[in-house]
């Protein structure tokens, strides 16, 4: 919880006090209309006023470290990334899964992508975590412009930010992008597939409603099978780190 360390998780915490508390006020609307309540109300794009707002957006990159700290090191010990040189963050934010995998692999070459306007905020976090050699950011949009290559391509918290066609969309652009034998590692909190256990899982889900024009989370067997659709095999389910688990899938 102290503010000068590089390990500060409380960013969630805050975003959470300024943002989500009042947005959840108006859940009994979110549930009666199926429409967000926050900044997206309307169906409107849920981070353009985030991304517009320079305070704003660094504040929510900090909370995706918070909330997204554990399974990021998770994932840095779990992945056998033995087998793979390179790997890109996909909706990299402030850049903490990929500065997490780069600081315990160091035979890997990293990427942070995202639109541009994160950019400096993710170079600053890089440097300060002394990566700059082997980790650089890719500005772009993942609705108009292809993933970067690597070999392995993740989704941290990514999914359940957009409807079922946009979250078969990304799978399928990352099958394009993987050269053979890569490898697509998505990770949530998933729901089980009984729907009865996360129940943690079940509440982000609603949370997405609230946040999201159309976001939701998703059972381990849901994203197998979105995975398969678009040509992944050998895809399994892997748990993380309380609520959150990984489904990874190879080309």
């Amino acid at each position: 919880m102290d503010k000068s360390k590089p390990s500060y998780i409380g960013g969630i915490l805050e975003m959470a006090n300024h943002r989500l508390y009042p947005f959840w006020g108006s859940l009994t609307a979110a549930v009666r209309t199926g429409e967000s309540q926050n900044e997206s109300k309307g169906g409107q794009d849920p981070f353009t006023a985030l991304y517009a707002d320079p305070a704003k957006l660094r504040e929510f990159l900090r909370a995706m470290s918070g909330v997204s700290r554990g399974a990021n090191m998770a994932i840095a010990q779990k992945f056998p990334w033995g087998d793979y040189r390179s790997c890109a963050d996909i909706g990299t934010a402030q850049g903490d899964l990929v500065t997490q995998i780069t600081l315990a692999q160091p035979h890997l070459q990293g990427i942070g992508f995202d639109l541009p306007e994160v950019g400096p905020i993710f170079e600053e976090y890089i440097a300060s975590n002394g990566l700059d050699a082997r980790v650089r950011f890719a500005g772009g949009s993942f609705f108009t412009d292809e993933l970067p290559k690597a070999d392995v391509l993740l989704f941290g918290h990514i999914l359940h930010d957009w409807d079922l066609a946009t979250k078969r969309m990304l799978l399928q652009k990352a099958y394009a992008a993987l050269p053979t034998g890569g490898a697509v590692v998505v990770y949530d909190s998933i729901i089980d597939d009984a729907r009865k256990e996360n129940a943690f899982g079940l509440l982000m889900s609603l949370n997405m409603l609230i946040e999201t024009p159309g976001g939701f989370d998703y059972t381990g067997a849901d994203c197998i099978g979105w995975m398969q659709e678009a040509g992944f095999t050998h895809c399994r389910v892997e748990h993380l780190v309380g609520p959150d688990s990984m489904v990874i899938g190879i080309k």
